[in-house]
């Protein structure tokens, strides 16, 4: 498994996007996309020789996430991109990782499935198999 994003939660994406770009030198390399499973809106961002970075805004609906960002926000999960989803959620099961959300489509990767798990420390985790996006901009 290796690190492919980190994902920062918003109130606002737009803001979030243009923070980024100023203050870090990152460019948007995707449309701005609603997940409806998981009831954000997201947006990659890229940097030659950085990670990517996944800012996420609410919806209404996600009453937690609404919380987190109504109190600043910030960093919300690290991602790893694995060969298999489903050898690697079992394998993240195995060493002692809780499943939050069993693999489902995830509008932001083509519909791929994401997951995400709880590891120590509170710490949130995604896990994805798959280099897709959806909507990449600007040859980004």
């Amino acid at each position: 498994m290796v690190i492919d994003h980190i994902c920062i939660a918003v109130k606002e994406i737009e803001e979030g996007i243009g923070y980024w770009e100023r203050v870090f030198g990152y460019k948007q390399m995707t449309g701005i996309v609603v997940n409806s499973l998981q009831k954000v809106k997201v947006a990659f961002l890229k940097k030659e020789d950085s990670l990517t970075i996944k800012i996420i805004e609410p919806l209404i609906e996600n009453v937690s996430l609404v919380n987190f960002v109504s109190r600043g926000g910030g960093f919300h999960h690290i991602c790893f991109k694995c060969d298999n989803i489903n050898e690697g959620l079992k394998e993240l099961k195995e060493k002692g990782l809780i499943t939050l959300v069993p693999p489902q489509p995830g509008e932001a990767f083509n519909n791929h499935n994401i997951a995400f798990l709880l590891a120590r420390y509170g710490l949130n985790i995604e896990l994805i198999d798959t280099d897709e996006r959806a909507e990449t901009i600007g040859g980004v």
